[in-house]
């Protein structure tokens, strides 16, 4: 058997657009008389060494698939990389298919799986990769996203924007926590996009972070948003602050599963209600009554259709993933960058001190985050030198101006360490 057929397979969670990318790959092959496999349910089946749970795939199957959401091949998160055994086993299933063109779509851990499967094959298996995650974490340049992200912004913003006109019209808050493992790119596009009151990123705090400083965070924002005749707000979380709150300051955090990759399940930490318990608690020792309502989104963005952008941007990669494979391209992940096709090798995102992909993060000092610090509405500096704002605070807080500076005065120092104010506090957030 000649190993001359490509094959795809989703590793991760699912994100919007990976059927778009299996169609496009599909198509672009089949016109180059390569046959093409779809391998069911990410690494899980080869790494058993099960060979039938493959789908032939052609232009007919997949011509319309760009349109819907999930995955038409099924995702897991099986890990090949827990040990050698497994890579090889997984190079042989792919051997014994005839197949010598892989096309991964996936995340950082599809991404390092993906490297480590190639340098397994010792050259017997081309292997490329297709940045899939409404995370926007993969290291690629700041203005290149993940596909997926667009559309769970998309959504992300008008779920928050239902949430702003209930909150208002209810006289309560919400407490919104967005997906995102480790980086905040999602929850800070959607609260920036939908004029949230304010967003928190674990990127803004040095970590460990003392839970008692979000939790300040929050309870100084809805001081300041009282002392305006408010008494409403929406403030988004990222999930991924759980992972850098001490471990300590959340009881059961060191007991709760891990994925196969070893990442804390977030689904499973309620960090929402933890924290709205938190912040009603401080205020309820301030005498101030306060209605706050925890929600999650994620799960909620991650199979919808596409948007017309990340159906766009997605038929671009599949097309280019398959042509690359077929070109002869290898251990590369593959991106669109100013319009024009660029592979990037994947020892160029491998972090050399932990062998893993690296991940990008939000960049704090960068002016779009600037501005989107600029509209939330937040402690200042100047909150606390305006002698008749800062009464007006302490007022709110029933407290004495000096004993209202002495407790919340620490959390301003974080401007002055990130230079996040350059620019004149806009309009308080919606």
């Amino acid at each position: 058997m000649t190993n001359d057929k490509l094959a795809i397979l989703v590793g991760g969670g699912p994100a919007p657009g990976i059927n778009s990318v299996i169609g496009a790959a599909t198509i672009r092959a089949s016109l180059s008389g390569v046959e093409v496999l779809g391998i069911q349910d990410g690494f899980k089946w080869l790494i058993e060494g099960d060979t039938s749970r493959v789908s032939p795939l052609s232009i007919a199957d997949t011509s319309r698939i760009h349109f819907r959401g999930g995955s038409m091949l099924g995702i897991s998160r099986a890990n090949p990389t827990k040990s050698p055994e497994l890579l090889s086993r997984c190079v042989d299933t792919l051997d014994r298919l005839g197949v010598g063109m892989l096309v991964t779509i996936g995340g950082d851990d599809t991404c390092f799986s993906a490297s480590s499967l190639a340098k397994a094959s010792k050259g017997r298996l081309r292997v490329v990769h297709v940045p899939k995650t409404i995370d926007n974490d993969l290291d690629l340049p700041q203005d290149v996203y993940t596909f997926g992200f667009q559309t769970a912004r998309h959504i992300g913003v008008e779920i928050v924007k239902n949430l702003m006109v209930d909150a208002k019209t209810t006289s309560r808050w919400y407490f919104v926590v967005a997906m995102g493992r480790k980086a905040g790119h999602l929850a800070l596009g959607i609260g920036k996009a939908a004029g949230a009151t304010l967003t928190l990123v674990s990127e803004e705090y040095e970590h460990p972070v003392p839970l008692a400083k979000i939790v300040d965070t929050l309870t100084g924002a809805i001081i300041k948003r009282l002392s305006q005749g408010r008494t409403d707000g929406v403030a988004v979380l990222a999930e991924g602050l759980v992972e850098h709150v001490r471990a300590s300051d959340i009881e059961g955090l060191e007991g709760v599963e891990r994925d196969a990759h070893g990442h804390i399940r977030i689904a499973e930490v309620d960090f929402g209600n933890i924290v709205k318990a938190e912040v009603q608690k401080q205020l309820a020792q301030m005498r101030i009554k306060t209605t706050i309502v925890s929600k999650n989104i994620g799960y909620e963005v991650r199979c919808a259709d596409p948007i017309p952008f990340d159906m766009e941007y997605t038929r671009d990669l599949g097309y280019c993933a398959a042509k690359h494979a077929i070109d002869g391209g290898d251990q590369a992940l593959i991106s669109i960058q100013r319009g024009r096709f660029v592979p990037v090798p994947f020892s160029q995102i491998m972090d050399p001190v932990t062998g893993r992909m690296r991940v990008r993060m939000v960049d704090v000092t960068s002016d779009r985050y600037k501005i989107a610090r600029s509209y939330m509405l937040r402690l200042r500096q100047q909150d606390l030198e305006d002698r008749v704002e800062l009464a007006h605070l302490a007022q709110a807080a029933n407290m004495k101006p000096a004993e209202f500076r002495a407790r919340f005065g620490y959390l301003v120092d974080d401007e002055t360490r990130m230079s996040v104010a350059p620019f004149k506090a806009a309009a308080p957030g919606e």
